[in-house]
C-alpha cells in the first residue's frame, strides 16, 4: 500500500535550506518518491501555520521511512536541521 510523506516547514535560513533542497528531491527520487506538492500555495485551516508543506508518495511506509534513513537524504538533512523548524510524518494511504 502506497504512503504519504508529509513536512511542514517553517525555514529560518534560506541559503542552508537550499542546499537541503537541492540534495533532498534526488534522495527523495532514488527511493521512488515522487512530489505531489511542494511548497505551493496553501491555506492554514487548522494548528500552526507553516509556510512550506510538502508531499511526496512512496509506494510504502517502509520504503519512505528507508529513504529518510538513507545516507543521501540524511546528507541533505544536515543542512536542514539549523535552518527550519520541521514536522514530517509519513502516512499510510487507503484504498
Amino acid at each position: 500500500m502506497g504512503a504519504l510523506w508529509i513536512a511542514n516547514v517553517h525555514v529560518t535560513d534560506e541559503e542552508a535550506y537550499g542546499k537541503y533542497a537541492k540534495l533532498a528531491g534526488p534522495a527523495i527520487a532514488k527511493h521512488g518518491g515522487k512530489f505531489l506538492a511542494r511548497g505551493g500555495r496553501c491555506e492554514q485551516l487548522e494548528g500552526r501555520a507553516r509556510a512550506r508543506n510538502v508531499v511526496a508518495r512512496f509506494d510504502s511506509v517502509e520504503a519512505a521511512v528507508a529513504c529518510y534513513n538513507s545516507p543521501e537524504y540524511q546528507e541533505a538533512l544536515s543542512h536542514a536541521r539549523d535552518a527550519s523548524e520541521r514536522d514530517l510524518v509519513v502516512v499510510e494511504m487507503v484504498d
